[in-house]
């Protein structure tokens, strides 16, 4: 995705801000994975949607640079974590924590990025200009996002093991383990710009949205992209038998003999590749990949129209041309 020269320079400003973390060399074994972690190339979407809410409500970004940290520190404990349960042995294509290190290490590390998102809060609770009630909705914000987490990555993990999961519950697990921290950053930049309540709500309600269609965009584009752009090999959720919009949608639509090769595919490491492209095949006869396009276009639309709400700034215009840049995304 090309980005805009604003975005490039909110982007350089958190990296910026990430750099000048303070990282002691010792003990190595806890400090050497947080950098190791930050310096893996990523995308810093939730810090920059958290200087982009604050602009949207007025405020100044730069007040928001230690809210956008704790959120990105916040996404990488997350990620962490979900790499040791998934016994992930990469990460952005390199060597996870958990395989370069070991599983100890990991859960440490990942403590210590925990600790060091809520130090980076503490800004506002020792500053001046916040007041008490502004620390306390930035605070709440951000532990609201990280319960919710948690809460979407238990419904993840229970619909391992069954095989009734239904697309709304699909849509309550990803609005957890996906758009909350969306949500969150983008509604913690308001309230560092002291939004009133009803634009916080329009914030979190606008990361929802794209949470929630970014999520399924993926699931989308594990099925359909090209491997070269996207990173991974094609239909690798269905060779891992994960529960996808796509997958959910198709189980609710075949016939008896299509389900049976259908769950006779997934999750099936052995898969060949044919294999994998007739389940994407079924996809296109049972109007899967269809519906599953009108879905992303949907949500990513209800964000749209919830920015209408906001006046006119160059931080709408920055919003709005990146979620223009989300849907049309191949990777």
């Amino acid at each position: 995705m090309e980005i805009t020269d604003q975005q490039q320079h909110l982007s350089d400003i958190i990296d910026e801000q990430l750099a000048e973390l303070n990282l002691p060399e010792k003990p190595a074994l806890l400090y050497d994975p947080v950098r190791y972690t930050l310096l893996l190339t990523g995308k810093r979407i939730r810090p920059y949607l958290t200087l982009v809410g604050c602009g949207l409500c007025g405020g100044e970004v730069e007040e928001a640079l230690p809210a956008a940290v704790s959120i990105e520190l916040l996404h990488n404990f997350t990620l962490l974590h979900d790499d040791i349960m998934d016994c992930a042995d990469t990460r952005r294509g390199e060597p996870s924590v958990f395989k370069k290190w070991n599983q100890n290490t990991a859960i440490l590390s990942g403590d210590a990025m925990y600790a060091k998102a809520f130090k980076q809060l503490q800004h506002y609770g020792h500053d001046d200009k916040y007041t008490k009630l502004q620390y306390a909705k930035i605070l709440d914000l951000f532990l609201e996002s990280a319960e919710t987490v948690c809460e979407g990555q238990a419904f993840d993990l229970e619909f391992e093991d069954r095989p009734d999961v239904t697309i709304e519950e699909y849509i309550r697990m990803i609005k957890g383990k996906t758009a909350a921290l969306i949500s969150g950053s983008l509604a913690m930049g308001g309230a560092v710009a002291a939004a009133d309540s009803r634009q916080v709500e329009e914030l979190k309600f606008v990361g929802q949205e794209i949470g929630i269609a970014f999520q399924i965009q993926d699931d989308l584009l594990d099925a359909i992209a090209d491997p070269e752009k996207f990173g991974k090999k094609r239909g690798g959720d269905i060779l891992e038998g994960k529960k996808t919009y796509l997958t959910l949608l198709a189980l609710q639509r075949c016939d008896d003999q299509q389900k049976k090769v259908l769950l006779d595919i997934l999750g099936c490491q052995d898969a060949r590749q044919e294999q994998i492209r007739e389940v994407i095949d079924l996809y296109e006869d049972l109007g899967v990949i269809k519906d599953t396009e009108e879905a992303i276009q949907y949500h990513y639309q209800a964000a749209m129209d919830h920015l209408d709400k906001f006046e006119s700034s160059s931080y709408k215009e920055e919003i709005i041309a990146f979620l223009n840049r989300l849907i049309s995304r191949e990777y």
